[in-house]
């Protein structure tokens, strides 16, 4: 059963190994809800959670639903075939209610659990499609997910040489087409939102962590 028909068969038998999280940028989770559901529209996710924290599923979790769009993490081009999708109801110019995060943290466990994802793994539209897309923004709160084993968070304070920075991020599993300053952006999202200028010894820090300890491809672990 689906409440949303915008969904098909995941291509080449793949099975979903990321979450991606993403806001609605709309008014109200009615209106969120119509759009997601709407075959004129041809988006939708497997998941919706409100402000108040009503998660409604949308797409089986066996169902790719079309939600990631054009994009790259790691080595994976078709992210809709190898995801499942999350929209949190929210402008995008205001916090996340906890209500809605605590929903969220619930609702990620069991996916995480059910697939065998690991908190690597959790990701946002903007990592995997930096240049088009913005959520789900600076004001979500993703070291509330790591310190819930949900997400990850690199280490604070480290410091590395700037050059270092595009490669620990490539290593991460960000896009290396995607030119410099799109990359900046999209990690500065998420983990530095208040980060100005060019990178600098603590951006190449915390991206050099986050590149040892969860190297997309592992055979190739980051500088």
């Amino acid at each position: 059963m689906s409440l949303s028909p915008n969904h098909g068969e995941r291509r080449g038998g793949a099975r979903p190994d990321l979450v991606v999280i993403h806001y609605t940028a709309m008014e109200s989770a009615a209106l969120s809800l119509a759009r997601l559901c709407d075959p004129a529209a041809q988006v939708s996710a497997h998941w919706l959670i409100d402000t108040d924290g009503t998660v409604t599923a949308l797409v089986p979790e066996e169902r790719r639903a079309w939600h990631a769009g054009s994009g790259r993490w790691g080595e994976v081009t078709d992210v809709n075939s190898r995801s499942i999708g999350i929209e949190l109801q929210n402008r995008g110019d205001h916090p996340f209610a906890a209500a809605q995060m605590t929903a969220l943290e619930r609702l990620l466990e069991g996916i995480l659990d059910r697939w065998a994802i690991p908190p690597e793994r959790v990701i946002g539209h903007s990592d995997m499609a930096p240049a088009r897309k913005a959520d789900p923004g600076p004001r979500f709160d993703w070291r509330r997910l790591a310190r819930a084993g949900l997400s990850v968070w690199p280490e604070e304070g480290a410091k590395a040489d700037p050059a270092q920075f595009l490669p620990a991020l490539h290593a991460f599993g960000y896009d290396p087409a995607q030119p410099p300053a799109v990359l900046l952006r999209a990690f500065r999202l998420r983990f530095r939102p208040w980060g100005e200028g060019a990178p600098d010894p603590l951006d190449a820090g915390m991206a050099c962590d986050l590149a040892r300890r969860f190297p997309v491809d592992p055979a190739r672990p980051g500088p």
